[in-house]
């Protein structure tokens, strides 16, 4: 089950549990489309790439509570592009 994670992991934008702003990779790396869009779809963690996040219904979040861990790692642009240009 997803964790549903509340804010982007470099800027810290909110993301609640029905936005439609939220990314994830294959891991669950939790990113706000514009910063997706600066990371040129590659999150910098595993080198995936990344998905609209699915909505859960509001129906489920009682029984299905989405996650209140903050992930915040700012992302060093540089070493990441780097990374790209080696692959």
């Amino acid at each position: 089950m997803l964790e549903i994670r509340p804010t982007c992991e470099n800027c810290n934008t909110s993301l609640p549990y029905d936005s439609k702003e939220a990314m994830i990779c294959t891991f669950e790396c939790t990113y706000c489309k514009d910063c997706v869009a600066l990371l040129k779809e590659v999150c910098p963690n595993c080198g995936g790439d990344f998905v609209k996040r699915p909505i859960r219904p509001s129906h489920l979040l009682e029984k299905y509570p989405v996650s209140t861990k903050v992930v915040h790692k700012p992302v060093d642009f540089e070493a990441h592009f780097k990374k790209l240009q080696s692959k």
